[in-house]
């Protein structure tokens, strides 16, 4: 892309690259040998999934969307049981819950009512349940 940029009265013409991120899905979650995982394309889930807004991978619940944060409904100890409501995220006048892919324990909440959040962020840090 090409832009004309003026400093101090001087013109000067600019290249600029403009690179896309990707952006991130939400797929089927399940649970792995200790950890969340998310489901390979095609594969059977091994345990128990949660909604398409369970957002859950890794050791963490994460973000389907981007939005604000409305309510956190969870505190780090807390146990929790497979699609318990964590966090309602607000985006276009809409809210969404985010839920628990599997039972467990609340390790860490990363956000706060208020806070803006990006698709993909890891908003709960969970534990599964022994």
């Amino acid at each position: 892309m090409r832009l004309k940029v003026t400093v101090d009265g001087v013109a000067y013409d600019v290249e600029v690259e403009v690179e896309e991120e990707p952006t991130p899905t939400v797929g089927a979650v399940f649970m792995t040998g200790g950890s969340f995982a998310p489901a390979a394309a095609g594969a059977a889930p091994g345990g128990s999934t949660g909604p398409a807004s369970s957002g859950g991978t890794g050791d963490g619940v994460k973000a389907p969307l981007a939005g604000a944060v409305a309510r956190v409904l969870v505190e780090p100890g807390q146990e929790i049981a497979a699609n318990d409501v964590l966090v309602v995220l607000e985006a276009m006048k809409m809210e969404t819950e985010i839920t628990a892919p599997a039972a467990g324990t609340v390790s860490a909440v990363l956000v706060a009512p208020g806070d803006t959040v990006s698709g993909g962020q890891v908003l709960v840090e969970m534990a599964e349940a022994q």
